[in-house]
């Protein structure tokens, strides 16, 4: 007579389960088929009756609470049939059999409340996401003489947003893009990265020079946070085939040429935006077919058993190659692997690929590129 009862069938028009449903179901059907063989194998009397309140706890880990009712109800279902075949029970019975209902009421209020707080985290990532596109606005295809693409790899499963920021405006003094990484994590690091970026969409479109431009983005860095905070930084600017870079603590980028990756190191170092960092700009012609990759420094740390990811000896192979778009896919799959999927920190990328002079109106040349082009 156990094998008679049978799963309820969902009505015309209801919507299947969702898989996480079906895994508490039959999670329950597999504990209710369990204490089930366990009653039947000890004989007629009903000693294991009350396991079956577990049977909706199970099904509420995974379900949501009408799948819990069912699972419930099942339980229910099958411990009267044990505990009335069991002449023996007394009172014990009805009692065991009242734990078996109440047991399934508690644990659809738990699955009501954990679906609750799901529904919640969902809602999170959506606003997460709406933030992102926010703060990281997409780049590319082409940015005046440049082609430009850029990709954030959250270390994150559940966020797709850090303290890592790039972007690449067309101003009248030429390309310029920005890539940098907020010391630190979470909500106060998207703040600064949010405050860095709206300053560098302003003040790139005001200043010819490079230099005020890093002073501007260093008050708005130190206005905004405490003494141990701190933005690292490379800002770039294309004007007529000429690379100008000035670097506020970050990692150097990497030029490709012809097959060869060259470190653009700065002449001296300087300290990150928020220290008041003193730069010098470094200045490189450049070559129709020249690649240059800007990255943070989550790039420079992924390693797996200890080595670090050969960056500079794969970069040519992994984006001299397609487009740009293409190249920085190649290197975001190529890294996943290396650390076979786990990252310890958030990565941007900025690839650029300059074609050769365009046939735009001119823009002058600042004097200190000139003398440094010259050199």
């Amino acid at each position: 007579m156990l094998f008679g009862v049978t799963m309820p069938t969902l009505p015309p028009g209801r919507r299947p389960l969702s898989p996480g449903s079906r895994a508490g179901l039959g999670a329950a059907l597999v504990l209710l088929a369990v204490v089930s063989a366990v009653e039947l194998a000890d004989g007629p009397r009903a000693h294991f009756v009350g396991l079956l309140a577990a049977v909706p706890f199970l099904a509420a880990v995974f379900a949501f609470w009408q799948t819990v009712l069912v699972a419930g109800v099942l339980a229910t279902v099958v411990g009267t049939i044990f505990v009335g075949s069991d002449s023996a029970q007394g009172m014990a019975g009805p009692v065991t059999i009242a734990g078996i209902i109440l047991a399934t009421g508690i644990a659809a209020t738990v699955a009501t409340i954990r679906q609750r707080q799901a529904d919640r985290i969902v809602e999170l990532q959506k606003l997460a996401a709406v933030a992102q596109q926010a703060v990281l606005r997409d780049v590319g295809p082409r940015v005046g003489a440049l082609a430009v693409a850029g990709r954030y790899i959250s270390a994150t499963a559940a966020a797709d947003i850090g303290g890592d920021l790039y972007e690449a405006l067309d101003t009248p003094y030429g390309v310029r893009i920005i890539i940098g990484d907020v010391r630190g994590k979470g909500l106060d690091a998207v703040r600064l990265a949010s405050i860095v970026l709206g300053s560098y969409r302003h003040v790139a479109y005001e200043r010819a020079d490079l230099k005020m431009m890093v002073a501007d983005l260093d008050r708005a860095v130190a206005r905004s946070v405490g003494d141990e905070d701190f933005v690292t930084a490379a800002l770039v600017e294309e004007r007529g085939g000429t690379l100008t870079i000035v670097n506020c603590g970050h990692p150097a980028p990497l030029l490709l040429r012809r097959g060869q990756v060259i470190p653009l190191e700065p002449p001296s170092p300087a300290p990150p935006l928020g220290f008041m960092p003193e730069v010098k700009v470094r200045v490189e012609r450049l070559e129709p077919g020249d690649r240059l990759l800007l990255f943070t420094d989550g790039l420079g740390e992924a390693r797996r058993e200890g080595e670090f990811f050969p960056t500079a000896d794969r970069a040519w192979r992994l984006l001299g190659h397609g487009t740009v778009g293409d190249g920085l896919a190649s290197l975001e799959a190529a890294l996943v692997d290396w650390v076979h999927g786990r990252l310890e920190d958030d990565i941007a990328l900025v690839l650029l690929e300059y074609a050769g002079p365009d046939d735009g109106p001119t823009v002058p040349m600042p004097s200190w590129e000139v003398g440094a082009a010259g050199s």
